[in-house]
């Protein structure tokens, strides 16, 4: 250009001059600069280049020649420090920051830092600027250090650093709020990501998808399903739907705390999307409804999947065992023998309950055609084995107190030669006894006993299945019967006779079977503690009962200390009751009946009460007080009849203003009183009365 008379000009000139040292024609650039004007930009220029060869030396001594204002700026003072921290020369970039103090310079030096993982110095020098000299970096400086402090999963300088940014009017880049929201909610925090999502407006940035879905996500899992609500609102009105996982877990949890408004809300939204609703979805969703007792909405969900996939649905268990029990309730049972079969198709095998279920439905509405060709039906797969089957047929027919649809099912089996197991005569049993069939019931126990006599659990269902019924006379010959061939009935046993036995005050055989239990050397059900300790409150029966007893051991006033030496297994049933009775009589008895009782029977919340009721009757409210003090502080939970049974005592001692307290302490505690014990209440007359402090609970 110089040959032909031609010259760059000013401009120009430091345009090539740049483009040298950036193609790294670092001496060419050096030959070039020699022939121009001095100037700052040049001199910037020729300092990158030095830089850039690593001649710190030669860049900090041009450096020095330019004013100021000219070398504090970014290009210069700036560039030397940006490539002391990329050689890891920081503290010759810090002596450069110090000297030439510029925005520009801290700028270089904040990301030099920051470029190094050098995250706490940065901080720290953020701080001190904003402290001293009130320094605020630019947004680029503030997103990419919180990017980093993220990835170092740093969330409370990045929380701090976010307010930082808002008070400052200073808005976070769109991906840098994006990021910050997802991390605050995968780590649990989400009232932080809440209170920077409302700031969203202010700042004027628009969540992405995937803030959506972590925050949503997030919400669900704290459980502020009303916040997540109002988040997919806003969601779907940027034009987002949530992601596949987070429709399904906010859907779970809508259906789990029975929204189910909210969630056939979102169904119908998710149609409208086009983004068609996962199966295992509209599988919880139908289970929900079921729960909830909306079982004509449960029915339409099927029709609701059916025009994607037919299929999909019932690929889960839980789908028919919630329609089944659907339809049961709604007593549409037409559709029962389809859908247990078509289980089996999908490779689902009913469980006994269910079948129970359904077969109970079926006789209760007298299908029995019904039953008897969904039995042949179900023989004909290869699912349950035969005598399985057959088991379960007799199980529902017997439950619907159908014994004559039972015995047909039982005849079937033993015609198709398969001989019937003890379970199946155990069942056929239970069917007779549940109908009140009491002679059948004895003539098939007899039947079975002459082809082989029966085992203990058939007694057991016997006896207990005669209690039932309320035939003591007879259920006491087979308990016998039992005993003589050395069978030891169930605990389940005994205490249904002894239920039925003290209910019919025949308190004579009630010792009988007391006796007889203590031989068997099994400890005492709280149960069986608290049927003999009511009969003993109602009179004095059974201990008169216990003192005509040939097989009493010892007198009848028994101390705690006698009955601590006895054995384990054989606790003395009838010294321990004798013991209750004299402790409600004799003050100074209580604590010792108490240490009894706990020492030797498994005493809960109905043993205190009957202890309670005791002490009232025996008119020792004040014992009564303390023990119901005691039983709190042992960690037993008062009930409803705990309460009543405090009322009660102090209307029938005439203390009003004691039985107001304890009716105040009952309400406060979600409890109401019986009717007898109102009536009583009403009717006693209020008085001044000293007041006994209580806590109560």
């Amino acid at each position: 250009m110089r040959f032909r008379g031609m010259d760059l000009d000013a401009v120009s000139s430091r345009i090539l001059l740049n483009s040298l040292v950036d193609a790294s024609f670092h001496d060419l650039a050096d030959s070039f600069a020699r022939n121009l004007a001095a100037s700052p930009v040049a001199t910037c220029i020729r300092i990158k280049s030095l830089c850039r060869r690593a001649r710190f030396s030669d860049a900090t001594a041009l450096l020095d020649t330019l004013p100021f204002a000219e070398a504090s700026r970014g290009p210069a003072a700036g560039s030397i420090v940006t490539e002391f921290c990329r050689r890891g020369r920081f503290d010759e970039a810090a002596q450069i920051v110090g000297k030439f103090s510029s925005c520009d310079v801290y700028g270089a030096w904040i990301h030099g830092l920051i470029e190094a993982g050098m995250l706490d110095t940065t901080l720290q020098f953020l701080s001190d600027k904003k402290e001293a000299e009130g320094y605020i970096p630019d947004g680029q400086r503030y997103d990419k250090l919180v990017h980093r402090l993220l990835r170092k999963n740093r969330l409370g300088e990045v929380y701090d650093l976010l307010v930082e940014m808002m008070e400052e009017g200073i808005a976070p880049g769109r991906s840098t709020m994006n990021a910050a929201l997802c991390f605050f909610c995968k780590a649990g925090l989400v009232e932080v990501a809440m209170h920077l999502y409302r700031s969203r407006l202010d700042l004027g940035i628009n969540p992405n998808k995937d803030v959506y879905n972590n925050l949503i996500r997030a919400l669900c899992r704290g459980g502020a399903t009303e916040e997540a609500c109002l988040v997919l609102e806003q969601s779907m009105e940027d034009g987002y739907f949530p992601g596949r996982q987070t429709f399904a877990m906010f859907a779970n949890v809508l259906c789990q705390e029975g929204k189910l408004d909210k969630v056939r809300e979102l169904l119908d939204r998710a149609l409208k999307q086009e983004a068609w609703p996962m199966d295992n979805v509209l599988a919880k969703y139908l289970v929900a409804l079921c729960k909830s007792g909306n079982v004509d909405e449960a029915c339409k969900v099927p029709q609701i999947a059916s025009s994607k996939n037919p299929a999909g649905l019932y690929r889960y268990e839980s789908t028919y065992k919630s329609l089944i029990r659907a339809l049961i309730l709604i007593r549409r049972v037409d559709v029962l023998p389809r859908l247990i079969l078509e289980m089996q198709d999908m490779g689902h095998i009913p469980t006994r309950s269910l079948y129970q279920s359904v077969v109970c439905e079926l006789c209760e509405l007298s299908k029995y055609g019904e039953v008897l060709e969904l039995l042949e039906n179900q023989l004909r797969r290869s699912e349950l084995q035969p005598r399985v089957c057959y088991n379960y047929f007799i199980s529902g027919a017997g439950h619907a107190k159908k014994a004559d649809v039972a015995r047909e099912v039982y005849s079937r089996m033993e015609s198709a030669g398969i001989e019937p197991s003890v379970e199946s005569n155990i069942l056929l049993l239970m069917s007779y006894l549940r109908s009140k069939r009491i002679g059948d019931a004895l003539t098939f126990f007899n039947f079975i006993h002459e082809k082989k006599p029966p085992g203990t659990k058939m007694y057991n269902v016997f006896i207990s299945g005669l209690c039932e019924a309320r035939k003591p006379e007879q259920a006491m010959v087979f308990w016998r019967e039992a005993r003589d061939k050395g069978l030891i009935p169930s605990i389940d046993c005994y205490e249904q006779l002894v239920l039925l036995l003290s209910s019919v005050q025949d308190y004579d055989s009630v010792v009988k079977i007391i006796d007889d239990f203590r031989e068997t050397g099994r400890p005492v059900s709280a149960f069986l503690c608290n049927v003999l300790l009511l009969h003993t409150l109602r009179g004095s029966d059974l201990l008169k009962a216990w003192a005509r007893s040939e097989d009493k051991s010892g007198s009848l006033e028994a101390s705690a200390g006698e009955i601590k030496g006895r054995g384990a297994g054989r606790f003395l049933i009838g010294q321990l009751i004798e013991l209750f009775a004299s402790g409600i009589r004799n003050r100074s008895d209580l604590e010792v009946l108490e240490e009894g009782l706990e020492q030797f029977f498994p005493v809960d919340i109905y043993t205190y009460n009957m202890l309670l009721r005791g002490l009232s009757m025996a008119g020792r409210m004040d014992s009564a007080c303390n023990m119901f003090e005691r039983l709190c502080q042992r960690g037993y939970l008062p009930n409803r009849y705990t309460f009543d049974i405090m009322v009660h005592g102090f209307c029938k001692h005439g203390s009003r203003s004691e039985a107001e307290r304890w009716m105040e302490a009952m309400y406060r505690n979600g409890f109401y009183p019986t009717w007898y014990t109102m009536r009583l209440y009403n009717n006693t007359s209020l008085r001044p009365h000293d007041q006994k402090a209580i806590s109560f609970v």
